[in-house]
């Protein structure tokens, strides 16, 4: 078993689906004849998304649709339906449906994808940021990893909270299983030490401040915990305790056979403000995509 930190990709990974993205990107006439717009059809997008079906990518574009509705924004600004001829055997054609959509419309086709998807994970970003430049899609996808490592977290550890709670173990026995789980994960620092070192408030979650490898280090700790008191039916306080200790002592010696101290790594900053930035980004993305030309 081994930390996934979901789609922190490599800088060759990055470069690859930029490059493929950036490919089937296409370029009309703006309304006033000045500017450019910079578009995508739907049956490019499918393939570089890594849809095999039509049928399927249809489902994310109609999700996608029922979004920009949903926000009162005019569909027909980002999303047109076309016609494009496509060549069959002894040099015959035929018409088949596409769509034409602004950066805008991709993102939210991007949103309303399988994130499980590296290609899908990508496009959130690529579609999110207003540039071209791999270091800030990089940067938007390596944020974006660590809000998912957090809202992982909380889901795991809120699952163990609710199964030792049906198993003798009250709130504040849930915070000592869980710091003395910290105490091992961080080499014999405790929660509080942690927050000291790192300079994180009192009344602030350990977790806001450390970096992705650890959150997900936590979270994997923590899902073996809760995989365990119930295979094990395991109750009370003493026992979960033993349980969640041997599991974060699991974890840091897999660290530390790759040379990993989690006490030694730096603060990240601040999960609240990355949740601030990624709403806040989400708003401004419509405003600043270019719009469909009228139809003539």
């Amino acid at each position: 078993m081994g930390i996934k930190v979901l789609f922190a990709m490599d800088k060759q990974s990055i470069m690859q689906y930029k490059g493929a993205f950036d490919s089937i990107a296409t370029y009309i006439e703006s309304d006033n004849g000045k500017e450019q717009v910079e578009v995508w059809f739907a049956r490019d997008l499918q393939k570089v998304l890594g849809y095999a079906r039509w049928e399927n990518f249809l489902t994310a574009i109609n999700r996608a649709v029922e979004s920009c509705k949903s926000q009162n924004i005019n569909v027909d600004d980002h999303f047109r339906e076309v016609t494009k001829m496509i060549k069959l055997a002894k040099g015959a054609e035929r018409e088949i449906k596409d769509y034409m959509l602004t950066r805008y419309a991709c993102y939210l086709i991007a949103q309303n994808g399988d994130p499980k998807k590296e290609e899908i994970a990508f496009a959130q970003s690529y579609f999110a940021v207003q540039t071209r430049k791999a270091e800030l899609i990089e940067e938007r996808i390596n944020y974006v990893a660590r809000l998912e490592s957090r809202d992982r977290l909380r889901a795991s550890e809120k699952q163990l909270s609710q199964n030792i709670y049906e198993r003798g173990v009250d709130d504040k026995g849930f915070g000592r299983i869980r710091s003395k789980g910290d105490a091992v994960l961080f080499g014999g620092h405790t929660t509080e030490d942690m927050k000291r070192r790192l300079g994180v408030k009192d009344n602030r979650p350990l977790a806001d401040f450390l970096p992705t490898l650890t959150i997900a280090a936590k979270n994997l700790a923590t899902e073996m915990t809760n995989y365990n008191v119930e295979g094990k039916d395991l109750y009370g306080e003493n026992a979960i305790t033993v349980e969640h200790m041997q599991n974060n002592k699991s974890v840091r010696d897999m660290l530390g056979q790759r040379g990993i101290r989690p006490e030694e790594l730096p603060p990240a900053e601040d999960i609240k403000k990355l949740e601030r930035r990624v709403a806040s980004e989400h708003k401004k993305i419509e405003k600043s995509s270019s719009k469909l030309p009228k139809k003539k």
